[in-house]
C-alpha cells in the first residue's frame, strides 16, 4: 500500500511540472519583446503579481514556517527566479517612463517580503501561528493571481471571441490546480487548498467560455480572412488598372 508521504511527493512533483509550465508560458512574449527591442503595449502587472505571490509561498514553504513543504518551496523558488528574469528583460526593453513605474514596485515587493519575514520570525514564536499568518497572506495573493484573467473573460463575453484566451493555458491551469488540490489533502492543508479550488473555478469558467464562443470565433476569423483577401484583390485590380492606363497612347489633337 502506498503511504501518504509517497503519494504526497508524487502529486507534488506533478504539481511542480504543471506550475513550471505556467511560469514559463510568457516565454514567447519575451522572445517577441527581445526581437523587437521594445515592450510595446505589454503590461508588467501579471509578472509583478506572480513575483510577490511566489515570494510569499517561498516564505510559507520554509521549515520554520510550515515544515514538510519542500515541493511548495522548490517550485516557488523557481517561479521567483523566472519572474525576476522576465521583469529584468521588461525593464531593459522599457522606455524611461515605464521603467520608472515598474522598478520601484519590484524593489517594494522585495522589501515587503523581507519585512514580513523578519516580523514573522521575531513576533510569532510557534509554527502554528507562523503558518496561519503567512498562509492567510498567501491565500489572498494567490487568489488575486488566479482572478487576474477576469478582464480577459470580460473581453471574451463582449467580443464573443476567444482569440486572446488560449485554451492550452486554461487547461494547464485547470490541471495544475487539480493537482495541488489533491496535494492539499495529503495531509490536509487549507492554505494550499483554498486558492487551488478558486483556480479550478476560474479555469473551468474559462473552458466553458471557450466551448461557448469557439464556433463564433472561428466564424469571425474566417470573415476577417475573407475581408483581408477581398481588400488585397481590390488593391491588385486598382494597381493593374493604373498600369493599363499608363500604357494608353493619347493621340494629338
Amino acid at each position: 500500500m502506498v503511504s501518504v508521504a509517497i503519494a504526497r511527493n508524487v502529486v507534488g512533483v506533478i504539481g511542480n511540472i504543471f506550475s513550471l509550465f505556467l511560469f514559463l508560458s510568457p516565454l514567447p512574449t519575451f522572445i517577441r519583446i527581445c526581437k523587437k527591442g521594445a515592450v510595446e503595449q505589454y503590461s508588467a502587472t501579471p509578472y509583478l503579481t506572480t513575483l510577490i505571490n511566489c515570494m510569499f509561498w517561498v516564505l510559507y514553504g520554509m521549515p520554520w514556517v510550515h515544515p514538510n513543504s519542500t515541493l511548495i518551496l522548490t517550485i516557488n523558488v523557481a517561479g521567483t527566479l523566472i519572474e525576476l528574469v522576465f521583469l529584468t528583460l521588461f525593464l531593459i526593453y522599457s522606455d524611461k517612463k515605464k521603467r520608472a513605474k515598474v522598478a520601484p514596485v519590484v524593489v517594494g515587493e522585495v522589501i515587503i517580503v523581507v519585512v514580513l519575514t523578519v516580523l514573522v520570525l521575531t513576533l510569532l514564536h510557534t509554527i502554528h501561528r507562523r503558518s496561519m499568518v503567512v498562509g492567510i497572506i498567501c491565500v489572498i495573493f494567490c487568489s488575486m493571481t488566479y482572478a487576474s484573467p477576469l478582464s480577459v473573460m470580460k473581453l471574451v463575453i463582449r467580443t464573443k471571441s476567444v482569440e486572446y484566451m488560449p485554451v492550452s493555458l486554461s487547461l494547464a491551469t485547470f490541471a495544475n490546480c487539480v493537482t495541488w488540490t489533491c496535494y492539499a489533502f495529503l495531509p490536509y492543508d487549507p492554505f494550499a487548498l483554498i486558492p487551488s479550488l478558486l483556480g479550478i473555478a476560474f479555469s473551468v469558467s474559462q473552458l466553458i467560455l471557450y466551448a461557448t464562443y469557439y464556433k463564433s470565433t472561428k466564424r469571425q476569423m474566417e470573415a476577417a480572412q475573407k475581408e483581408a483577401e477581398t481588400g488585397r484583390l481590390s488593391q491588385d485590380m486598382v494597381g493593374n488598372g493604373n498600369s493599363h492606363n499608363h500604357n494608353i497612347d493619347i493621340p494629338d489633337v
